[in-house]
């Protein structure tokens, strides 16, 4: 048996030794089996817009049941360029520039496999979105983390930052790219004009690029500006920025993520993207021309809906005990749970999600270096009010439980 055992573990790639499963849908998971409330996994509330609702109904109708062109349709790749012109400031044409993907997921794998060659290396800022270390692993690089240290701001609070002599020495000759989150999932951060312009001098110095995920680029608060660094005018060469509409219109289940970048590293791109999934779902496609199209109202009630809810978490938080780092953008709340006396972060969540019925993530499953994340823990603001209200409810309780 010993022999069968150890003949079965050599058919196994030894990279899938190097990363987990995924920690948030393993809450999500552990949410389920209590009958927990889950602010783990992003899920947005906000509703769907009817519009797109019945354009993709209506594409459904109309035929767009086939396979589109591989890298998107072209109504789809013309409503893409458009957005990113007018919003991110990056000239875009759709025919040289655009992949449409499945998800951003999908999108961030193909452009780490179009670009990488062994030896390579790619910085992660930490925390980081769980894919992108093994993404990048996947990919046969290797990653260089630099952390996002807390520090004090002027007016006092807690913000987090990098270290410009850290991520100075994370750059050498064997730098490939930096992966570049902005507003930063799971801290909420918003890059200021002087980090972009940093990151973007150390990329112009090294000779290399930046991916950038700008997922929740339209999700930012207190008057902080969304920035997107391919729009430096020295970057336009050397950036890959990817987003989707997951997020924005409150489509997850639909799998529609892209990928913007200048033609050479395009063509790499679209032949990766091409052999992994062939191609997106087309009638959600054309259904995702319009919902690019809204009226800037529907932006504006979007801010508003989940401004008002991340105000409202903040408050049952700090209520419950928790030490609240305050999210620039996105929709998580970075919180420090050290007063509350657990040993590290999985036991509390573990606890959390099955004794007072609330399920967030780990902190540490957003850090390479595991110690960083010990005493942190993410909570989601994407709910219905009334679900938020109940969670701050079973908060509560737990200075009685513990």
């Amino acid at each position: 048996m010993e022999d069968v055992a150890s003949s079965l573990k050599s058919m196994v790639s030894d990279k899938t030794a190097l990363f987990t499963e995924s920690v948030i849908r393993m809450m999500t998971q552990r949410c389920n089996r209590y009958q927990a409330i889950n602010l783990s996994q992003g899920t947005p509330a906000f509703p769907t817009p009817e519009k797109v609702k019945k354009a993709a109904i209506q594409a459904i109708e109309d035929g767009y049941n086939q396979y589109s062109i591989t890298w998107g349709a072209p109504q789809f790749r013309q409503a893409i360029a458009e957005k990113m012109v007018s919003f991110n400031g990056i000239p875009t044409e759709p025919d040289l520039h655009v992949t449409v993907a499945c998800g951003a997921t999908e999108a961030m794998m193909s452009t780490m496999l179009a670009i990488i060659n062994p030896g390579d290396e790619v910085v992660i800022l930490e925390p980081f979105y769980e894919n992108y270390g093994p993404d990048v692993i996947v990919s046969g690089a290797k990653p260089v983390y630099v952390p996002l240290r807390e520090m004090s701001a002027s007016n006092g609070a807690t913000i987090f930052a990098y270290d410009s002599d850290e991520l100075r020495g994370a750059f050498s000759s064997r730098t490939k790219a930096i992966i570049l989150n902005n507003p930063n999932n799971p801290l909420g951060k918003v890059f200021t004009v002087e980090e972009i312009e940093e990151i973007a001098a150390l990329c112009c110095e090294y000779d290399c690029l930046a991916v950038t995920d700008e997922m929740y680029e339209y999700l930012v608060y207190d008057g902080q500006a969304h920035i997107s660094i391919g729009s430096l005018p020295e970057m336009w060469n050397r950036t890959i920025t990817i987003s989707g509409l997951s997020k924005t219109y409150s489509v997850t289940g639909w799998r529609l993520g892209y990928v913007v970048a200048p033609e050479h590293l395009t063509n790499a791109i679209r032949k990766m993207h091409d052999f992994l999934t062939v191609g997106a779902p087309h009638p959600l496609q054309i259904a995702g021309a319009v919902a690019l199209r809204l009226e800037d109202v529907y932006y504006q009630q979007l801010v508003d809906w989940y401004n008002h809810r991340r105000q409202l978490l903040l408050s049952l938080l700090e209520d419950a005990g928790f030490q609240c780092y305050r999210p620039q953008g996105a929709y998580y709340i970075m919180t420090d749970i050290s007063r509350f006396g657990f040993p590290n972060d999985t036991e509390f969540a573990l606890w959390l999600v099955k004794e007072v019925g609330v399920g967030g993530v780990p902190g540490s499953s957003f850090y390479s270096q595991l110690e960083l994340g010990r005493t942190k823990f993410r909570f989601m603001f994407s709910k219905p009010e009334p679900v938020l209200l109940e969670a701050g409810q079973r908060l509560m309780s737990i200075r009685e439980k513990i």
